[in-house]
């Protein structure tokens, strides 16, 4: 509605940071920070009482880390636009986050005028990532594992069985095929998974959706 503020909450476990941000905020008219946390469990709490427009997310904290928080923060509140702000810059952390359901990374050294843009672009659900964020989300995306050619149709099948927990000898009776067949599959599919082990095999099975819990 024109004229609403941009309702956010600010979670970090520092208490210096959380007043240094509020401060930041507070200097906008158009900004008003509702409520913050110090835990990834009371921001999920409060963004279900409060159901702010932005939550400014920390990623480094006890118990419940930023990106379990949120997840749940967006199971709780789907409305509300997550904006990770971190002092982390690593590839994975961007990667993560933004598949954890967050629309936007900053790293600390943000600029004011940087943060405030993305406050306000994530409350128009606009993305915003900072300049280290952009290149390692680049970086993960044109490297040789994401361009890995797909599983045949055959391979997600022996795949699947491996979830379930299937040895080659029962997959193979399963399938109706060679033991040797079996075989072959599994080290094809590890090759294009870029895993060594049916464990690794499980993990990115689930982590990348190709097969159903």
């Amino acid at each position: 509605m024109p004229g609403e503020k941009i309702r956010i909450v600010i979670v970090d476990d520092h208490p210096a940071v959380l007043r240094g941000l509020k401060s930041i905020f507070d200097d906008f008219d158009d900004l008003e920070v509702v409520d913050q946390a110090e835990t990834g469990e009371q921001a999920v709490r409060i963004c279900q009482q409060q159901q702010p427009h932005v939550v400014l997310m920390d990623l480094a904290m006890p118990h419940m880390d930023g990106l379990e928080a949120t997840k749940q923060v967006k199971a709780a509140c789907p409305d509300c636009q997550v904006l990770i702000l971190t002092s982390f810059d690593q590839d994975e952390f961007v990667v993560k986050a933004l598949d954890a359901g967050a629309i936007g990374y900053l790293v600390k050294n943000a600029g004011v005028t940087d943060m405030v843009n993305a406050v306000r672009a994530a409350r128009a659900g606009k993305r915003s990532l900072s300049p280290e964020a952009l290149e390692g989300l680049i970086r993960v995306k044109t490297s040789p594992d994401s361009m890995q050619e797909p599983l045949s149709d055959r391979e997600k099948e022996v795949l699947l069985l491996i979830t379930r927990g299937l040895s080659n000898p029962q997959i193979a009776s399963e399938l109706s095929l060679s033991l040797s067949t079996v075989k072959f599959h599994i080290g094809s599919l590890y090759k294009k998974l870029n895993v060594y082990s049916r464990a690794e095999a499980v993990t990115k099975a689930f982590e990348q959706h190709l097969v159903d819990r």
